[in-house]
């Protein structure tokens, strides 16, 4: 499926089709991750982070096993503070 076309200049340098910025969000300062796969050059918008990044920055520590009755009591002395009266 081909969007559109683009043409090397003698730097080495190419534009980006209108079509293909809109399509991928792009604007100035956008940053675009290069490779190669068999004979195709495949070009994508670089994400600023990985999911393991993301998931490391909202869960920084694995969660410790608990028993039953240890998650019931943190549930009894949770309710009896949030209810008490002053």
């Amino acid at each position: 499926m081909r969007l559109a076309q683009s043409r090397l200049s003698a730097q080495g340098q190419i534009s980006v089709p209108a079509e293909v910025r809109r399509r991928l969000g792009l604007g100035p300062g956008s940053v675009l991750e290069w490779g190669v796969e068999a004979d195709q050059v495949i070009i994508r918008r670089a994400g600023r982070y990985t999911a393991e990044e993301i998931h490391g920055a909202l869960f920084p520590l694995e969660p410790k096993a608990r028993a039953l009755d240890e998650l019931k009591e943190g549930i009894r002395r949770h309710v009896r503070a949030r209810h008490a009266r002053a």
